[in-house]
């Protein structure tokens, strides 16, 4: 049996295959599995015949649940914490059970295990040695867009999840954010069925969401490589190009239409302008 404590569980994110041996003993073994939703969870318990009793412990009743939690582990209890898919805490409850835990003194063991975030980084053939996971950026297209300018000169690679619904607007907001030449992949359903990567230009890649609305659906982990310091010359060409422009357009329209033909970020061009005499 294992040893009093809070195991934090590594689930599959979509293949029931992708599970450690260690992980299916300790669900086997513990006294409770405090799972973000229990119909999901017992699916894959019912894959490997594990009977243990389950508890739905998520961001609703999570403040609820945890003084419970940790009177049965003070009590010489083992308690597993899993969420839908992958490695819990990771854009899912659980962060505060363990804080608390940790702060009673109570032991908190790792049962690593499948990840999005590592498993799209694997296969999106862009540079993993830097990398800044940003989970899911916001609903509304005002906040999305003020977060991904905000990122748009971060030069470590970017790791988002993104919705459905969502996927073809955000991709079209990076686009205007980091610029249409900015390498991409787009990584939908791994490890299940109709699994698909496309890496493509952003500029590329939004053209082929509009058109394939097979690659809308989903569940997708975006991965969008960093900002290169050798696109200055592009920029440079940009802000002349908007500065020709401006004889017609205005300010923001010259940036928009100069930052998409050059393959920059709309934002820097438009800075640029503001700072020519």
């Amino acid at each position: 049996m294992p040893q009093a404590g809070l195991y934090v569980v590594a689930t599959p994110i979509g293949n029931l295959e992708d599970i450690s041996y260690r992980a299916v003993r300790i669900l086997s073994e513990v006294d409770l599995i405090a799972a973000e939703d229990t119909r999901h969870s017992r699916v894959l318990l019912s894959h490997y015949n594990i009977t243990t009793a389950l508890q739905a412990f998520h961001e609703h009743n999570e403040a609820q649940l945890e003084g419970r939690i940790l009177e049965r582990i003070s009590a010489g209890q083992s308690v597993a914490l899993i969420s839908d898919a992958g490695t819990p805490l990771i854009s899912d409850p659980g962060y505060r059970l363990v804080r608390a835990a940790r702060e009673a003194g109570l032991p908190v063991y790792a049962v690593p295990g499948a990840s999005a975030i590592t498993a799209a980084l694997s296969v999106a053939g862009l540079p993993t040695d830097r990398f800044a996971f940003e989970g899911f950026l916001p609903a509304k297209a005002a906040a999305r867009r003020k977060k991904l300018e905000a990122l748009s000169h971060e030069t470590r690679t970017l790791v988002f999840f993104e919705s459905s619904h969502r996927i073809e607007a955000a991709i079209a907001d990076m686009t205007e954010a980091f610029g249409s030449q900015r390498q991409v992949a787009v990584c939908r359903e791994l490890t299940k069925k109709f699994e698909t990567v496309l890496r493509h230009p952003l500029a590329e890649l939004n053209s082929q969401l509009v058109q394939d609305s097979n690659q809308s659906r989903g569940e997708f982990v975006v991965i969008v490589g960093g900002h290169e310091e050798s696109g200055d010359a592009a920029l440079t060409g940009a802000q002349r190009m908007a500065l020709a422009l401006m004889e017609f357009l205005p300010a923001s329209q010259a940036a928009r239409v100069a930052a998409q033909l050059n393959g920059v970020p709309r934002r820097a061009v438009y800075q640029l302008l503001e700072k020519a005499p």
